[in-house]
């Protein structure tokens, strides 16, 4: 299928015909978790918005090398400390064995939300000889210093040189005095607005590697730099993630990209937006969040029951990627009953029948919507106007279903075009799965209660037992006794 795309280019801000740099070939990088603690809800609908666009390149056509990244080591804390480093201190584990925890806790929920995986999932702790050959490089080309066993980068020099520092998040070299954070040796750089590439590890800091500048660990920025150009080469077609990220994680990634290779990492960048909770921004302290297992169980006081996963799916694509998406209960509710509504329709084509003989007004009302959900899918992965389209064709399909419409006021070849297309968008594109299949609520029970259970199994194997026991107490008190054997868990109501 050859289709015009067009992109909302967040470095030119505006949108942009989608051009590859090789015929038929897309490559993509997006900034994947840090992977310390739980996979957080906005992050899930981040990477559920990135796997759409996946999805779609595919569906247009296209081979998509698709590079998402695990963040392990690096990202520091407001206090320095590096988060692995900090969660292998307080579980007493290994770092690795905390990666490994919450990479595993991260598949499971993608797996739940039925997220295709990336083509290459590196890690940064895997990547750190590439990196330390891009610190070289950026200090070869004299946009980097070193102190101390530290290397920063060099910000005014750059945005001197160049004039590129700030074109993505618009900010200026005064606004970033603003926006530096008070880590260690600030007293070290030669400006408040540079940043490190390579940092000094300090005696009790277990996450270290030999480097040309002494014992220490990769700067956070520089990671996604080194393994985006190792994958995709110096110049790809897109990097995406949450817009949380342009400003600074993204500015300096282009600004490593420069320093080292002389160009920009990608033609297109694409940013999410965030998740919100009953309007607000979710926070922990304030009370505002909840969890995917809490949204699937019901298990808050923010909603008043529990939401399968495909309801949640179906939910995000209510809304454009690049908006805000409010979470309330009477959006979820509104999202199931929609959800609902659409699989019924698409469950009974298959006992339906068009006897028409020519093309009818019915007919052309059918395929006009039809072309047109494709065309709002091509207009930068506009879901929701994309959905709003198939819902204009339901009401059709249910009036042949119950005799408002007659067999012969519609082609057969209609009805395929709908199977086709269809099926094509809920399924292929937007990845949504049938989680009834006519069994009515014993079902949903059943299919919602494998769910649960598997995401109490991860959680056992990673031998976080106060989650196990949580979800284990949690549907006791619904009514649901779990029990433990030697063949896996089972359940029955109480």
């Amino acid at each position: 299928m050859t289709k015009d795309l067009t992109v909302y280019n967040s470095l030119t801000r505006e949108k942009q015909l989608f051009k590859p740099i090789h015929a038929g070939y897309v490559g993509m990088y997006v900034c994947g978790p840090t992977v310390y603690n739980d996979v957080h809800l906005g992050n899930c609908r981040s990477f559920v918005s990135f796997d759409i666009i996946f999805r779609t390149f595919q569906y247009l056509g296209y081979k998509v090398r698709y590079v998402r990244n695990i963040t392990d080591v690096g990202h520091l804390l407001d206090d320095g400390e590096d988060r692995i480093a900090k969660g292998a201190r307080l579980e007493q584990l290994e770092p690795m064995e905390i990666v490994q925890k919450y990479t595993n806790g991260f598949h499971d929920i993608m797996r739940v939300f039925n997220a295709l995986p990336p083509s290459i999932e590196p890690r940064a702790t895997q990547h750190i000889i590439e990196q330390i050959e891009m610190v070289k490089a950026i200090l070869k080309n004299g946009f980097a210093y070193e102190k101390n066993g530290s290397v920063y980068f060099d910000v005014p020099k750059f945005a001197k040189e160049t004039g590129h520092y700030g074109d993505l998040s618009g900010r200026v070299i005064d606004d970033l005095l603003q926006e530096t954070r008070d880590l260690k040796r600030q007293d070290e750089k030669n400006h408040p607005a540079d940043f490190a590439i390579w940092m000094k590890a300090d005696p009790e800091h277990i996450m270290r590697w030999p480097s040309p500048w002494g014992e220490g660990f990769p700067g956070w920025h520089l990671e996604c730099s080194a393994m985006s150009t190792k994958y995709l080469g110096k110049s790809f077609d897109i990097h995406g993630g949450g817009s949380d990220l342009k400003f600074p994680h993204h500015e300096n990634e282009i600004a490593q990209n420069f320093g080292s290779c002389g160009c920009a990492p990608a033609n297109y960048w694409l940013h999410g937006n965030m998740l919100l909770l009953n309007g607000r921004k979710m926070s922990k302290s304030e009370g505002n969040t909840i969890s995917p297992e809490q949204l699937f169980t019901g298990d808050s006081p923010l909603i008043s029951k529990g939401y399968t996963p495909m309801v949640v799916r179906f939910f995000m694509l209510m809304a454009h990627y690049r908006s805000t998406l409010d979470i309330t209960d009477e959006a979820l509710l509104a999202a199931e009953k929609g959800y609902k509504r659409m699989m019924e329709a698409w469950q009974s084509l298959d006992a339906l029948a068009g006897k028409g003989q020519t093309p009818s007004d019915i007919d052309q009302e059918i395929l006009t919507a039809l072309d047109g959900a494709i065309a709002d899918l091509c207009d930068d992965f506009n879901t929701p106007m994309a959905l709003a389209k198939l819902f204009e064709v339901v009401p059709r399909i249910n009036g042949l279903k119950g005799g408002q419409i007659k067999a012969e006021q519609i082609q057969q070849s209609t009805l395929d075009q709908v199977k086709q297309v269809m099926g094509d968008l809920l399924f292929t594109v937007f990845g949504l799965r049938e989680e009834e299949s006519g069994t009515g609520a014993s079902g949903t029970l059943d299919a919602l209660m494998n769910l649960i259970l598997d995401l109490r199994q991860s959680a056992r194997a990673n031998k976080d037992w106060p989650t196990a026991d949580k979800i284990r107490d949690g549907l006791n008190e619904a009514g649901i006794v779990v029990k433990d054997g030697a063949e896996g868990s089972s359940w029955t109501v109480s």
